[in-house]
């Protein structure tokens, strides 16, 4: 299995067009990708630097005929003038997909920040090797306060899904929406962090969980031990970035999947958007 994610900045290439087209087209070139993870999606905000287009949810989703399209709304507002607008996460899969939860992430009050909602959209996929839950997000950046406490809910999230792995089929149930689903330990967790592999709420993430609930580990530490990072942002934007390239947007993996990463790359040779694609191969 292949599974892209991204943060592709509504769009918007470091030349300044936004380009849903061309967001779809590059992952493309990268990879033939069975999971597509998006990160700053906009419907209806034309207030966006150089964003034209209406609704991009619609339009990626179009781009991808024959792949699922999940949408993971963070921010849902009205306007006077614009009407309904929303921004948030993506997810396109081929694969089977079982059942989807948005789970909308802590936002303690943090008065001197500019902050926003933040969610972690969450599919289960049906695989050869079982249930397969893979949950995108994108962590405050401004807040250290909120993305702390993402980060923590993001655990919690693991340990539930882990205990849900036990519920026992109610056949009574069936065809409701009581009946039991798939849902297990067995995940992967994308998106960007908005902090830096350096930083100990990294370290926290991957921290043990609880008795029989499988941690998160760094996909890029298993498949490429020993080497740096490869930068994720300031590759190519320069002036927002204020001239510095590091990583910020990871792939983990819970430790029950650990054996099957294969490989984790960066595409460095995008310039879509101000982030680039992070792409991890998972064998079956």
């Amino acid at each position: 299995m292949k599974l892209i994610t991204w943060n592709i900045q509504w769009c918007r290439g470091v030349d300044g067009n936004v380009d849903p087209a061309r967001i779809i087209r590059d992952a493309r070139a990268f990879a033939d990708f069975d999971v597509l993870c998006l990160q700053e999606v906009a419907r209806n905000y034309p207030g966006l630097e150089g964003n034209r287009v209406k609704d991009q949810f619609q339009e990626l989703a179009k781009l991808l005929p024959g792949y699922t399209a999940i949408e993971g709304i963070a921010v849902d507002e009205f306007s006077a003038q614009n009407g309904r607008r929303q921004f948030g996460n993506m997810i396109l899969a081929r694969l089977p997909v079982v059942q989807v939860f948005r789970h909308l992430l802590p936002w303690p009050a943090d008065p001197q920040a500019p902050t926003m909602p933040r969610v972690a959209l969450e599919v289960v996929l049906s695989t050869a090797a079982g249930p397969l839950r893979v949950t995108t997000s994108h962590l405050e950046f401004y807040s250290v306060l909120q993305r702390e406490a993402q980060v923590e809910r993001l655990r919690q999230i693991q340990a539930e899904a882990s205990g849900h792995a036990a519920d026992v089929w109610q056949e009574e149930k069936k065809g409701g929406p009581f009946e039991t689903k798939q849902r297990g330990p067995a995940g992967i967790l994308t998106g960007d962090f908005n902090y830096e592999v350096s930083e100990p709420i990294h370290a926290r993430l991957q921290r043990p969980i609880a008795d029989g609930v499988p941690r998160y580990v760094d996909a890029w530490t298993v498949a490429n031990p020993g080497v740096r990072h490869a930068p994720t942002v300031g590759v190519y934007d320069k002036v927002q970035w204020h001239g510095r390239e590091f990583c910020c947007d990871f792939l983990c993996v819970t430790g029950d999947l650990a054996s099957r990463v294969r490989a984790v790359s960066v595409n460095l040779q995008t310039a879509a958007s101000d982030h680039q694609p992070v792409l991890l191969e998972l064998a079956d």
